[in-house]
């Protein structure tokens, strides 16, 4: 088992910076691939991000490219999202997720952990 907590949401105004974490436990933490991904009222869940076990490798969701960052600290068992130029359409709960498998994966039915989401607002 792997617990994942995402912490760092918060209100925002629009073209503002936040970055959220999601500290894990459990299982070791270099064994998975991590993503993020939100849910924005009224939609389905939806892929942000993804980092490689190691670090070196990541994707992003064409919307949030250039704006959004995933990095990880596997000595402290965390990983980040930072986010800058937020707009209002970037409101959702953000929720981190562990995978174990080989490659980046954007499907939410690939991840075996999820935490519990944190809510972001992005203000006009």
């Amino acid at each position: 088992q792997v617990q994942l907590v995402e912490s760092g949401g918060g209100l925002v105004q629009a073209g503002g910076s936040l970055r959220l974490s999601c500290a894990a436990s459990g299982r070791t933490f270099a064994n998975y691939a991590m993503g993020w991904f939100r849910q924005r009222p009224g939609k389905e869940r939806e892929f942000v991000g993804a980092v490689s076990k190691s670090g070196s490798t990541t994707n992003y969701q064409e919307s949030v490219k250039g704006r959004f960052t995933i990095s990880r600290d596997n000595a402290k068992n965390t990983v980040y999202l930072q986010m800058n130029s937020l707009k209002p359409e970037d409101t959702a709960v953000y929720y981190c997720a562990a995978t174990g498998v080989m490659y980046l994966t954007t499907r939410p039915a690939s991840y075996d952990y999820w935490g519990q989401g944190t809510q972001l607002t992005v203000s006009s």
